[in-house]
């Protein structure tokens, strides 16, 4: 596999196998995975390094006190993609390029809606119908291999 050269931010991720499991994806596609504090759990959980093997250690990993932090570290035209049901915007007619960011929020409540309303233009959806939203790990691995299955193309 090329490098995929992509970047998965969890902001305020509460559930640590969630976590885990996304971080395993991460490692899986030469991925970055950002985590945005606060978490609803400690790094060291037990149940997060369960979910992520004994990958944990090699998965590039940064940790971030705020999402403005994260983007005052990235370069200015840096793009970010923010995973939301509110938006009519699907996640297939985006062109993704490597170094792309793809935002995601926490499992009960998705992203904040300040961050939203200032990024309509970057928002986009996995569209679904009989349910309000899919588990994060699967939201963020429909999303990801996309993004990496158009670098192949």
């Amino acid at each position: 596999m090329n490098q995929s050269g992509f970047n998965v931010v969890l902001v305020e991720p509460e559930i640590p196998p969630n976590t885990g499991n996304i971080g395993r994806l991460c490692l899986a596609t030469r991925s970055t995975l950002h985590l945005v504090k606060p978490f609803g759990f400690s790094l060291d959980d037990r149940q997060l390094k369960r979910a992520g093997l004994d990958y944990w250690n090699e998965i590039d990993l940064r940790i971030w006190d705020s999402f403005a932090q994260l983007q005052s570290k990235q370069a200015s035209l840096t793009r970010y993609f923010l995973l939301t049901t509110k938006s009519k915007r699907a996640y297939y007619d985006v062109t993704f390029r490597q170094d792309d960011f793809l935002v995601f929020g926490r499992e009960t409540k998705g992203l904040p809606e300040t961050l939203l309303t200032a990024n309509v233009d970057s928002c986009i959806t996995i569209p679904m119908c009989g349910t309000r939203s899919l588990n994060l790990t699967t939201a963020v691995a429909i999303v990801l291999f996309e993004a990496v299955r158009q670098q192949q193309s």
